[in-house]
């Protein structure tokens, strides 16, 4: 008797044993999906993944699988491996684990492989006879023929469109032996249109070559190294990669390299396919289904060797890792917002020890959690202190704006420094990036005669208006309403928009600079596919001279004629209830003004602020990376916060408060009854935002120094006090944020 292990989604996360018939003996295999019957009577049936097989079981009168679900898409056994590990790390489901490793176009299955029909000439056909013929009595036919010998072999479909000749004439000289028709399948190719020119690998600096040898000799040895590569804006951390995936795919193994978000991808992805040509695949979520289907089977029939996408490209199905590169690894967008509730760092670290890859962590501004992995022994750590071709770091200054403030009788959005350096600038040809990162032209709707603000009706929040469209708009639930032209409340006229966003940002420029092109980039610009590389292009060849943007633009742009940049306000992420907030300030700061003086002529950066007494505008400003962790970490560690230890956040939401807040009681009763007595609980509490799409937030926040014992403990009572129809409990594993 043979037996397949199930899993399905369902919160309970059971697994169910179904009698493999017969006929599909020595078929059904470890990661691959099952259609089965599940539920009373005959007619339900589910799909499910097989995670385990055996001889016998404990249940009597099995039901019999079904039928195989896509039988070529099978997770393979690595990471069906990897995804037991999330389940049981981040508290979430078997189901909701092994579903991540695959994207849901393969995993829905209504994606198909592209069929094309081609047509060519049959090397038979005596066509020195049969065309004059064919001229005179069949002039459509000719004219395929024609077609095809100028052209060789074409689709249909063109063919159609060049001669005006439909199918039927394609057909009936294929039945006279005249043409070949042809059925292949064709990959849909993301990049089909892109022109990329070769490049060479480039001379390392000693640096570069120091950390090109430790990675390399980690890959050769196969060993499961972690390497934190902290190098400076502008430092070649990309030409380390390139190098060190060079040396990989020598060796005959594979690599992935993650970006933070999509809009990084295609530039990315043009800077490896000069380098490695058609080795290299794109899995995000920006491409169309039949591209992210057709890329995954690439990837599945071992016809790429690299993949470079954004977080879920880490679940690439190579059986052979030798190499995983994580770009921009203190970036937040690493972590998973749904179940489960991962971050793709992290995982990546995991994936390469079990499959004995090294990881590479690059980044010029590290998360605190890897430095604190490289000093005690578990990192290694490497560093580029210089930039390439002898560029000079850029030249940073605070403007107090309050002193500005003063000065002018009102606050401003430029000072008068940053003012006059774009005129500079401007002047002597070079560009301009200006950094908020905050959309939208005004944050809140403001009524000063009765003190109406228009909040959100959903959330806890006021709500930002829209001035290109004319509308308030909830940037948490995604609500949009008309702006009103009166106070709802008191009907006065006299509403006032207050607070800053890019839109307004733009305005003002434009105003100052009306005879420049100027570009904005922000998820309210960025809405075609192609919209970022348009706009990347503009600047790249200098008809954008002033981009304004959030923090999509803050890393990873090379453009060397941007030789100023300017923070419009860096104190935005500064004063969050968030424990992490210095740190991101710091980060976001230092990231963004990278972006300046990357050619020959210097970069200036002006930091414009209204706290620039705090410590992490002025590490910023100093370049001073080492005094700024170094004060940050004794701070971390003096609280028991990450990463001096592990964070757990429980949370809890419900149309009704009240259930929410007894959600939670009932769990941390249940918590103070088996949790060790270095484990400190808090709460539960109202989350800092404390509605979101009508539903009341509440969480319990654990910390801990041993993570594995705490979730051992935790997932089981998790799983047990599933949600209900009323409330909504999950967990949250290693949180960046408690908002």
């Amino acid at each position: 008797m043979h037996i397949a292990q199930v899993i399905i989604n369902l919160s309970l996360d059971r697994i169910f044993d179904y009698l493999i018939p017969d006929r599909l003996a020595g078929r059904v295999r470890v990661g691959c999906r099952v259609r089965i019957p599940f539920g009373k009577g005959t007619q339900g049936t589910r799909v499910g993944y097989v995670v385990g097989l055996k001889t016998t079981s404990a249940y009597p009168n099995l039901k019999e699988v079904h039928s195989i679900e896509g039988e070529r898409e099978q997770i393979p056994q690595n990471l069906m491996k990897l995804a037991e590990w999330i389940s049981e790390y981040y508290c979430c489901t078997r189901e909701q684990a092994v579903g991540a490793m695959l994207p849901a176009v393969v995993r829905i299955g209504k994606v198909k492989k592209q069929v094309r029909r081609f047509v060519r000439v049959n090397p038979d056909a005596d066509l020195g006879t049969v065309l004059p013929k064919l001229e005179k009595r069949a002039p459509k036919q000719a004219a395929v023929i024609q077609a095809l010998v100028r052209h060789g072999e074409m689709l249909i479909a063109r063919l159609e469109q060049e001669c005006g000749a439909d199918a039927t004439v394609v057909r009936r000289l294929a039945k006279r032996g005249l043409v070949v028709i042809e059925e292949r399948v064709v990959a849909r190719d993301p990049f089909a249109d892109d022109v990329v020119l070769p490049t060479q690998p480039h001379t390392m600096t000693a640096e570069q070559q120091q950390a090109l040898d430790v990675v390399c000799a980690s890959v050769e040895k196969q060993v499961p190294r972690v390497v934190l590569l902290h190098g400076v804006t502008g430092s070649g951390k990309t030409e380390v990669y390139l190098q060190a995936i060079h040396r990989c795919i020598e060796l005959g193994r594979e690599a992935i390299v993650l970006v933070p978000e999509i809009s990084l991808t295609p530039q990315t992805v043009e800077r490896f396919r000069a380098r490695f040509g058609d080795h290299v695949s794109v899995l995000h979520s920006g491409l169309t289904d039949g591209e992210r289907f057709d890329e995954w089977t690439k990837v599945d029939e071992g016809r790429s060797r690299i993949v470079v996408g954004a977080r879920s490209a880490l679940f690439a199905p190579f059986r052979n890792l030798g190499l995983i590169v994580v770009d921009e690894e203190h970036e937040n967008t690493y972590k998973q917002e749904e179940a489960p509730r991962y971050h793709a760092r992290d995982v990546a670290v995991v994936r390469g020890h079990m499959e004995k890859a090294t990881v590479v962590l690059g980044t010029a501004t590290p998360s605190l959690e890897s430095i604190r992995n490289c000093q005690v022994g578990k990192y290694v750590l490497t560093e580029l202190r210089s930039r390439v071709d002898n560029c000079r770091m850029p030249l940073m200054e605070l403007v107090d704006m309050r002193a500005e403030a003063m000065l002018r009788g009102r606050t401003q959005v430029f000072s008068r420094r940053l003012a006059d350096l774009m005129r500079e600038k401007l002047e002597a040809g070079e560009q301009t990036i200006l950094f908020l990162n905050r959309r939208g032209y005004a944050t809140q709707l403001l009524c000063p005669k009765c003190g109406f603000v228009a909040m959100c009706a959903e959330c806890s929040t006021p709500c930002t208006y829209h001035r290109g469209h004319e509308t308030l708009c909830c940037h948490l639930c995604g609500h949009v309403e008309t702006a009103p032209q009166r106070c709802p409340q008191c009907h006065d006229p006299a509403i006032r928009y207050l607070g800053l966003g890019t839109e307004k940002v733009e305005e003002i420029t434009r105003k100052l600079f009306p005879h420049v092109e100027i570009g904005r980039m922000d998820s309210d610009t960025m809405t075609a596919r192609d919209s970022y590389t348009k706009m990347l292009t503009a600047f790249r060849t200098g008809k954008v001279r002033i981009l304004i943007g959030t923090q999509m633009i803050a890393k990873g742009l090379h453009f060397p004629n941007v030789t100023l940049v300017g923070v419009i306000f860096a104190d935005l992420s500064l004063h969050l209830p968030d424990f992490r907030s210095a740190e991101r300030t710091y980060q976001l700061l230092t990231q963004v003004s990278g972006r300046a003086g990357r050619g020959e002529v210097p970069g200036r950066v002006v930091v414009q602020t209204y706290t620039p007494f705090h410590p992490a505008l002025q590490y910023a400003v100093e370049h001073n990376g080492a005094a700024f962790y170094a004060e940050e970490m004794e701070a971390r560690v003096a609280l028991g916060f990450p990463p001096a230890a592990h964070m757990v956040a429980v949370h809890f939401r419900s149309k009704d408060e009240r259930l929410a807040l007894q959600a939670g009681e009932a769990m941390a009763q249940r918590l103070r009854g088996c949790l060790e007595p270095q484990v400190k609980m808090a709460g539960p509490m109202p989350a800092p935002i404390a509605r979101v799409r009508s539903q009341y937030r509440y969480q319990l926040t654990l910390r801990t120094t041993n993570i594995m014992r705490l979730v051992r403990t935790l997932r089981p009572l998790v799983m047990e006090a599933r949600a209900t129809d009323e409330v909504h409990m999950h967990v949250d594993v290693d949180p960046l944020s408690l908002l």
